[in-house]
């Protein structure tokens, strides 16, 4: 089905892997299309509750493959056909997104892990602002997640220093939900996954939403978001389910309806 991924579900959770090893995960215009087709494929399939995106071999992603790259390469139409339409489609999925940072995330390949809603690094995983490095500026996406997720000065440093952190770094940074060892690191991710996948996905996907609305909203639009939201999860199959489990004092099963 795909040529630069693999696509694969899993009980309740979709698997995307970058599946381009020798080339580190590097990103082509391909692999652009192919990403933005599989997080349409997750969240349109109702069974899918949760979604990993990890790397295929000793990387997570380098970021873009510049072999094909010229002089005269316009970079910003290359964010406008490839990346923005991916980081868009992770943003507005309402479905948690892990992302299982396997080897080292790079460029582009660290700012597909700031779109995911969690990162969970291996502790051989690295984290680089690889841009500056070739005159460039981070992108997709990359400096409207990473000050939020670990405040202005360091993401100042981080964008222009060009210096890779570690994944124990990056986890003191908040970069990161949490550092496992290789050995346990698949373990960990399906565990996590797990988790996610059955908790109630209406509210999941309510939160991220209007979390994300958050920034750019005072707080009287805020509670106005917060009514919505919570109009539309209590009506839910998931919150009925959560109640009776309370009153009856039972763990919920929960449906994702």
């Amino acid at each position: 089905m795909f040529e630069t991924i693999s696509y694969e579900t899993r009980g309740k959770t979709a698997w995307i892997t970058l599946n381009r090893p020798d080339k580190l995960n590097a990103f082509t215009s391909l692999m652009h299309k192919e990403m933005v087709s599989a997080i349409k494929e997750a969240n349109k399939d109702s069974s899918v509750r949760a979604v990993v995106i990890t790397g295929a071999g000793r990387a997570f992603c380098s970021g873009q493959d510049l072999t094909g790259s010229t002089d005269g390469t316009d970079y910003g139409e290359v964010l406008r056909k490839g990346y923005n339409p991916m980081v868009q489609a992770l943003v507005t999925m309402e479905k948690p997104v892990i992302a299982a940072v396997n080897g080292v995330a790079a460029g582009a390949g660290m700012s597909l892990a700031l779109a995911c809603d969690f990162r969970i690094a291996s502790e051989k995983a690295s984290f680089i602002e690889a841009f500056i490095h070739v005159g460039l500026v981070p992108d997709s996406g990359n400096l409207y997640f990473l000050p939020r997720l670990i405040g202005h000065a360091k993401a100042m440093e981080l964008a222009v220093l060009g210096e890779k952190i570690t994944a124990q770094q990056a986890k003191e940074f908040g970069l990161v939900t949490k550092t496992v060892s290789e050995e346990e690191f698949m373990l960990e991710v399906e565990t996590f996954a797990e988790k996610l996948s059955n908790m109630p996905t209406k509210a999941i996907g309510l939160i991220k939403r209007y979390l994300n609305k958050s920034w750019e909203s005072n707080l009287n639009e805020v509670l106005k978001y917060e009514a919505q939201a919570q109009k539309i999860a209590g009506e839910s199959a998931d919150h009925q389910e959560g109640l009776h489990a309370f009153l009856e004092k039972r763990k919920p099963v929960f449906t994702g309806r």
